[in-house]
């Protein structure tokens, strides 16, 4: 497998550096993941074809420098708002114990609400044939480049949050081609990060609940995903873990395809506009919240899964953000 880190040098410019099953190493000529995929669609090779291409760099010690804050999210824009931040929900099944309550749920026709109404819809019709297409599922738009915390970078939380809690969730990320063509670069670790409260208050909040900053692991992995993805979440407070749970993703853990809830962002024309790039939170069934669990500011989130080799980190830090009020022209 293949796995590429961003990476902020100390004099402040920036560097690519690709592992491989050799250990990790500079790519010589690049200086960002969009640069990488960019060059690879001009000339119609892999991501792992353009890093082979490229030659071999210095050697690079990752762990070090993500334990010295020198490494970046995985990807980012020059123009921040040329990356838009995405997700749908109600795409996994769960543990065990879950899924029996699931079940339950959904042969109670008074327990059928529009989330489990649109549950079961992808439990019928989520994973169509090849070629033939499925239920769409839920989505949601979270923001753009500018709210992205890379590895150990705090995670922001506003003022006016009545809530903030992890989501622990593989992210696709996709850079769209000159042709309007989607390229899907790999995916990533990402903690989705949501305003529980506001949302449970009611549903129609869903859209407030999501508008918030969200963070990505340190590396992005090529290639085709594991059907089978077994993580750990936790929150740690103090000197000790307040909360850790394990959570499950792939599809073998999901109600939908990765190619249907691909195929259902991407069908919108606006998703296509040459040059952006998409970060897409594929959702998840763990939460703290669920749990009863109510997060602090200074309690750090800590997501780790095979077979991504870093860990994500970031602490829980609430945002002064005041309005400025309109003003009349």
């Amino acid at each position: 497998m293949l796995h590429l880190v961003q990476l902020k040098n100390r004099d402040g410019s920036r560097a690519l550096a690709a592992i491989t099953g050799s250990g990790a190493h500079l790519v010589p000529g690049y200086a960002s993941t969009y640069d990488l995929a960019w060059a690879a669609i001009a000339a119609g090779r892999s991501l792992a074809a353009q890093v082979a291409a490229a030659g071999t760099g210095a050697a690079v010690d990752v762990a070090a420098a993500l334990a010295a804050g020198q490494v970046l999210a995985p990807i980012d824009h020059r123009d921040p708002a040329h990356l838009l931040v995405t997700g749908t929900g109600l795409s996994h099944l769960g543990s065990a114990e879950g899924r029996d309550k699931m079940h339950k749920d959904l042969s109670d026709p008074s327990k059928l609400t529009d989330s489990m109404k649109i549950f079961r819809m992808g439990l019928e019709n989520g994973k169509p044939a090849p070629g033939q297409q499925g239920v769409q599922p839920e989505w949601f738009y979270k923001g753009d480049g500018s709210t992205i915390a890379g590895p150990d970078q705090p995670l922001l939380s506003p003022d006016f949050a009545l809530d903030g809690g992890e989501e622990p969730e593989l992210v696709g990320i996709y850079l769209i081609g000159p042709d309007g063509s989607p390229y899907r670069l790999g995916f990533a670790l990402g903690n989705e990060f949501s305003d529980h409260v506001t949302e449970k208050q009611n549903y129609l909040y869903l859209a407030h609940s999501k508008l918030r900053y969200c963070s990505i692991g340190g590396e992005l992995l090529t290639g085709a995903l594991p059907s089978d993805v077994r993580g750990t979440s936790r929150i740690r407070r103090g000197n000790g873990v307040a909360w850790e749970k394990p959570f499950l993703s792939g599809e073998d853990n999901m109600s939908h395809s990765i190619a249907n809830l691909e195929a259902h962002h991407f069908k919108y024309k606006l998703f296509r506009r040459p040059g952006d790039v998409h970060l897409h939170f594929f959702g998840t069934a763990t939460l703290s919240f669920s749990a009863g669990f109510k997060t602090e500011p200074g309690d750090v989130f800590e997501i780790e899964a095979a077979p991504f080799i870093l860990p994500l980190r970031n602490r829980l830090t609430v945002e002064a953000a005041p309005f400025a009020h309109i003003a009349q022209l």
